[in-house]
């Protein structure tokens, strides 16, 4: 670990070295540092600053003659409150102020107007500013792990947006213009209080990843998210590829799940279904599937067309017997069955070749 003393000598040389050879980024990051050289004031020509997991609660005013700057890392600092100055960096494209601990976020920083990413993960914000819909320019917004509990409407003037991170909150509704974002690709909304689903998701028909998962405490004791419906709509998002259910309290699943076609992981650990949908059998491009403590007494002929998967978990069920269809699955290299009812292995799966370990107490077994 450096120490603070050694942080300011490192720091230095890196000053020193970035004038000497005129280059436009500067790495101060993980250096302990409580304090900033001075020296940095000479980098007018900067236009990247890691300040990353250092020990600064304060930010020298003369910070914000950089005005060259595109990137700012403040990550993981002792930071309460951005400094005023930081709204006359209006040609930052990436700002990081994650890991800090704000609970506001002051109105001037509506000034950066240029910026494509910003990343707030991991602090302490209550409450969004409806502000924040002027940065129109953003493809990519981390609010993961804060404390909120409600999103302005003007989180739907983002349109821009691609990725969007809300997962760790105490969210319990979304607002609906949430559907105006249509170039979201990656949408988070892990670990939060949602109940329902607002139909204005199923218009986010750009999505690829979408993450609905509750909390997983263990592999025995699961902490549900409160979704215990899916909407039929759910089958408007044809593009995804990765799927999250965990952790929730679903008994069924729609129809619809077997438009999503491009689907190659689907994760429904964690939930109380019984039986699965016929609508598996259009999964076909589906590589992972993970049914680990559900309920199910029964696998449906269904999954048997599903020969592009390499792993499956059915572990914590109640299945006493197994289909012979799983034996045509020769492309898996993970099959875990532990914590069923199954009393005897399965002959089928001798015809598994692609197996060379067999765990007969808990009948899981893997390749590789």
């Amino acid at each position: 670990m450096v120490r603070p003393e050694d942080g300011q000598s490192v720091a230095a040389a890196r000053i020193s070295d970035c004038l000497r050879d005129g280059s436009a980024t500067l790495d101060l990051s993980h250096l302990r540092l409580e304090t900033i050289p001075e020296s940095l004031t000479a980098l007018t020509h900067l236009t990247a600053l890691n300040l990353r997991v250092n020990k600064l609660t304060v930010l020298p005013e003369w910070l914000g003659d950089l005005t060259g700057l595109t990137f700012l890392d403040l990550g993981y600092n002792g930071l309460t409150s951005p400094p005023e100055w930081l709204g006359d960096l209006t040609a930052l494209t990436t700002l990081d102020l994650s890991g800090n601990e704000l609970t506001v976020l002051p109105e001037w920083l509506g000034n950066l107007t240029h910026l494509t990413e910003l990343n707030l993960y991991g602090s302490e914000l209550t409450v969004l500013p409806e502000w924040l819909g002027n940065l129109t320019h953003l493809t990519r917004l981390d609010l993961f792990g804060n404390e909120l509990t409600v999103l302005p409407e003007s989180l739907g003037d983002l349109t821009g947006l691609t990725f969007l991170d809300l997962g760790g909150n105490e969210l319990t509704a979304l607002p609906e213009s949430l559907g105006n974002l249509t170039h979201l690709t990656d949408l988070n909304l892990y670990d939060n209080k949602l109940t329902v689903l607002p139909e204005c998701l199923g218009h986010l028909t750009a999505l690829t990843t979408l993450d609905l998962s509750g909390s997983e405490l263990s592999r025995s004791e699961l902490t549900v998210n409160r979704l215990t419906v899916l909407p039929e709509w759910l089958g408007n998002l044809t593009a995804l590829t990765t799927l999250d259910l965990s952790s929730n309290e679903l008994t069924v699943l729609p129809e619809s799940l077997g438009n999503l076609t491009h689907l190659t992981d689907l994760n429904l650990c964690g939930n109380r279904l019984t039986v699965l949908s016929d609508a598996f059998r259009n999964l076909t491009a589906l590589t992972r599937l993970d049914l680990r403590y559900n309920k199910l007494t029964a696998l449906p002929e269904s999954l048997g067309n599903l020969t592009a998967l390499k792993k499956l978990d059915l572990s914590g069920n109640w299945l006493t017997t197994l289909p012979e269809w799983l034996s045509d699955l020769t492309a898996l290299t993970f099959l875990d069955l532990s914590d069923n009812e199954l009393s005897v292995p399965p002959e089928s799966l001798e015809n598994l070749a692609a197996f060379h370990e067999f765990h007969r107490n808990g009948y899981r077994l893997t390749s590789g």
